[in-house]
Formats: structure tokens, C-alpha cells, sequence
């Protein structure tokens, strides 16, 4: 597939003018000028024991760079990997970058059935498995033992910057396409809006896969050289270790990191003193829970909303009341715009009303690689986001709930027709639903209603998505066997009533 934008914005003139949103540099050009900056440590990674500062990073980026365009990458070609939270990542987005190729990350948990379709989508031009990215015979390692290294930008601010694969509501992954400008734009306006300064340092577990983890743990720390502390597997008593040695003052995430921080066996107040700010996306984000870490963590607790399609849209900011922090989502950052329509008209609702939230800003994605997507995403303009929410008249924005029927655990999307999908191709299976129910520590679960031709529990189901080669964090936890689904007026299964049986089954 040849990899364009399927969308453009409608303000895209207004952006790119003097002074607007879009007058920034590349990406290379604007992360490789802020770490002269810098005098320290700008990536951290435990596994390896890798500390790179401003000008040794400079040097593994350009070589790399190198190495990859002596293995035919040119601008807009594709480079793919599948990697945890390493280092190697990093250098992987910033030679990217520097060449005007298209970075391609897949989630380093996804199956083999995930992976073939991403990569049917990305046609890369390198295409780094795990064990090509680190290990004894890894390819990476040869491509940036490059001789000829690449010092200069051949990156236009234009140029695709990464395609990022999100589940949506109608099946499988969708990959969304960014600019090297929409990203430029964003961390800019993030590290202003989370007041981020040269002495701060996070620590990202994250999935740099995601838009999250890429946002905070790439893009933040390029335009403010602060260091990045990267975990390659999130476990919350390591993650105190390193916020006291490290001094961490920054984390962003789902919930489920900072419950499962707080409920540590080492968990004490006095050793993460350093976190100045938390915040927080995503399922599980209640007023109760920034009200629990703000006192146990000691520190500015906030929440944020945001998508794949388009990050972090609305935060609080520093001087904001403590109440607006906790009982909303934020509001707009930057140039971001919002309003609130009916679902089915698409009229605009009055100041307070719940309808679906649509977005339209220089942050925005540039259309899925599918048009078809674009073309049922955009309309006149706005971003439809599937999520139900309130703006009041202040602009302060509160997701109430969601349209799609995508199941959030631990900060993954998880599109309940693809579970679905991979369900009834079993052959006992004559129906199946997926649905989320809460989770403290996760934020939701999958749990599977079936109707099936003899028993069907959960080691089958276990073992049948490990066989079609899905991924793990996908996979029912929870199955249920009914005689026959109870059905709404119009004969769709009643996905409402199925929730709350979830959630209420012990």
C-alpha cells in the first residue's frame, strides 16, 4: 500500500502560515536542536544498563540513519519493528525521522495473526522482528555499525511521520497516519501545558507502539531535553526503585499503573517524593482515583483525554482548581477545537449536553491508510470520536461513555468485534459477545457470552485464541454460557444488559 494522507485539514492553509500551528520545523530538526541543550542523561534503559546523553544519542542516531538508508530507505519508505520499551526504539523513531521514512511499530504483544495483517497495511522496506532489534545475530546492531552516518535532515515537516495501529469498533486494527509537523505541534504544546522544565525526568511504561508512550516518552523529552526512563515490562515494585534512584518527577498512563503503584509491597509515600505530576487517560479515571493517588502519591494528580487519531486533546494546567482536575477530563489544549453532536444527526448540542465528541486541530491525524475509514471518521471536517461527553460553558470537557464498543484494558483498545469475530470461527461457537466489565487494577476485562453446540469454558476459549494466534491481552477472561442472547427490539444482542451481568458476576 502506498502510504499518503487520506484526509486534509480543512484550516491546513491557516496552520501552515507565519506563525501558525504548522510553522515549526521537522521533527529531526527540532528534537536534534533541543538536546544541545542539554547536559545530561537523555535515555535511560535498565535492561541494558544504556545511559545516552545529547551527543552520544546524536551519534547512535545518525549512524543508524545511515545503516538504513545503505539498506534502500528513502523518504516516505516504511521501517517496521516489533519491540518492547528498549532503547533501540528511540534511535528507530529519531533515524526515521532524520531520513523523511515512515516509522511502523507494532505493539511488541502482538500475535502472529495481528502482525502479518500490520504488515500487509506497512509493505515496509525493513521490517525488524524482536530478535532483529536486540540479540546475538540482531540486524539492527549491523545497520548501525553504518560507516557513512547520516548528520544532516532530509525530512520535510510535511512528511509522514508514523503510522499507528488502534482498534476500532468495526474489527480489526486501523492504521492512523501522522505528520512530522502534528507531532512537532502536539509536543510543543504538551510540554507547555504539563509545564515541563529541563530538571524534570519520566519514566515511560508504556508501549512506545502507542501514541502515549511515543507523546511522552519520545516526542516530550526531544523538544525538552529531559531524560526518559524507559520500562520494558511494567512491574510496580522496580517502578519505585527507579522513581527514588532516579528521581522521577513525570509519569502518564492508564490507571491501572498507578493503582497497582500504590497497592505495591513496597509502596511508600516518602520514596516517590520526587512525582510532581501525574496524569492519567482512559477507563478507570474517577474523581475517587485522583483523590486517592493526589494524597498517597503527594503530588499534582490530573486527567487527560485523548486517542490514537488524537493525542491528548484536553488537560488541566497548573493554576487550575484541584476540583476541575478531578471531576473532568480538561480542557482543549492548544489550537484543539471541540463540540459535542447528536450521534445520529450530527447537529450540534446545546452547552451541557451529552452527545458524541468531535474534534478538529493541527494535532489531528491526517486519515487512516484505508479511505474507506477516513471517509466514516471525518465528517465536514470534525473527527467523530465515538465517545459521549459534556462540555460546559466553561469548555471543561467529561467523557461519559463511549459508542464504539471498544473495551479498554490497561490502557489497550480492544475492539469487542474482532474478539468477537475470533470466537465464532470456532466451530462450537453459534454466537458470541464481547463485553467489558470493571477491573480496579486494569480498568476493564474481557468477558465472553457465547452460545455454543456443547461446552465451551474458558481453557477452550484460552487455548483457541492462543491457536488463531492472538494476542494474550485480547483473549476472554471471563466466559459465560447462555442458552440464547437477550436481544433488543431491533434483534441486536442487548450488549448493555450483558455488561451489567458481567460486572456482576463474581
Amino acid at each position: 500500500m502506498d502510504l499518503k494522507p487520506t484526509y486534509t485539514h480543512p484550516e491546513a492553509k491557516a496552520y501552515r502560515a507565519h506563525g501558525g500551528p504548522w510553522d515549526v520545523p521537522s521533527l529531526d530538526v527540532l528534537i536534534t536542536e533541543a538536546a544541545r541543550t542539554s547536559n545530561g542523561t537523555l535515555l535511560a534503559d535498565d535492561t541494558t544498563g544504556t545511559r545516552l546523553d545529547g551527543r552520544h544519542l546524536e551519534s547512535r542516531v545518525a549512524a543508524l540513519a545511515g545503516g538504513l538508508r545503505a539498506a534502500g530507505v528513502k523518504r516516505g519508505d516504511v521501517v517496521a519493528w516489533q519491540a518492547p520499551n528498549w532503547h533501540e526504539v528511540v534511535l528507530l523513531y529519531r533515524a526515521c525521522w532524520r531520513l523523511g521514512a515512515i516509522a511502523g511499530p507494532i505493539h511488541h504483544l502482538a500475535g502472529p495473526t495481528d502482525v502479518e495483517g500490520m504488515l500487509a497495511v506497512l509493505e515496509p522496506t525493513v521490517w525488524l522482528p524482536k530478535e532483529e532489534v536486540r540479540g546475538p545475530s540482531a540486524r539492527l546492531k549491523t545497520l548501525g555499525d553504518c560507516a557513512t552516518p547520516v548528520t544532516r535532515s532530509a525530512a520535510r515537516p510535511s512528511d509522514l511521520a508514523a503510522v499507528l495501529f488502534t482498534s476500532g469498533s468495526t474489527g480489526g486494527p486501523k492504521a492512523a497516519l501522522h505528520t512530522q509537523r502534528g507531532f512537532a505541534y502536539k509536543a510543543q504544546v504538551m510540554a507547555r501545558a504539563h509545564g515541563l522544565h529541563l530538571t524534570d525526568s519520566v519514566l515511560m511504561p508504556a508501549p512506545l507502539a502507542h501514541v502515549s508512550g511515543l507523546l511522552n516518552a519520545v516526542l516530550l523529552p526531544g523538544v525538552v531535553p529531559i531524560c526518559a526512563h524507559l520500562m520494558a515490562s511494567w512491574d510496580p515494585d522496580t517502578a519505585i526503585e527507579t522513581i527514588e534512584r532516579e528521581r522521577i518527577s513525570f509519569m502518564i498512563g492508564p490507571t491501572t499503573f498507578f493503582v497497582s503503584l500504590m497497592d505495591a509491597r513496597t509502596f511508600d509515600t516518602e520514596r516517590v517524593t520526587s512525582l510532581r505530576l501525574v496524569s492519567s487517560g482512559g477507563a478507570g479515571v474517577t474523581p475517587a482515583f485522583v483523590e486517592e493517588a493526589t494524597r498517597r502519591l503527594d503530588c499534582t494528580v490530573k486527567r487527560t483525554y485523548g486517542s490514537t487519531e488524537a493525542p491528548t486533546v484536553t488537560t488541566s494546567m497548573t493554576n487550575d482548581p484541584f476540583e476541575r482536575a478531578r471531576d473532568t477530563d480538561g480542557r482543549s489544549t492548544g489550537a484543539a477545537r471541540l463540540r459535542v453532536s447528536d450521534p445520529e444527526t450530527g447537529r450540534e448540542r446545546p452547552t451541557g449536553e451529552p452527545g458524541e465528541l468531535w474534534l478538529r486541530g493541527p494535532e489531528l491525524f491526517v486519515g487512516y491508510a484505508d479511505r474507506e475509514q477516513t471517509r466514516a471518521a471525518i465528517k465536514n471536517g470534525w473527527f467523530r470520536t465515538g465517545d459521549l461527553a459534556t462540555v460546559d460553558e466553561d469548555g471543561w470537557v467529561t467523557i461519559v461513555g463511549r459508542i464504539k464498543d471498544v473495551i479498554i484494558r490497561g490502557g489497550e483498545n480492544i475492539a469487542a468485534a474482532e474478539v468477537e469475530a475470533v470466537l465464532e470461527r470456532h466451530p462450537d461457537i453459534r454466537h458470541a459477545v464481547a463485553v467489558g466489565y470493571p477491573d480496579d487494577r486494569l480498568g476493564e476485562r474481557v468477558c465472553a457470552f457465547v452460545v455454543a453446540n456443547g461446552s465451551f469454558d474458558l481453557a477452550k476459549c484460552r487455548a483457541w485464541f492462543e491457536e488463531q494466534g492472538i494476542a494474550r491481552y485480547k483473549t476472554p477472561e471471563r466466559v459465560i454460557e447462555l442458552d440464547e442472547l437477550p436481544l433488543l427490539a431491533a434483534g441486536k444482542a442487548d450488549r448493555g444488559a450483558l455488561r451489567t451481568r458481567a460486572a456482576a458476576t463474581p
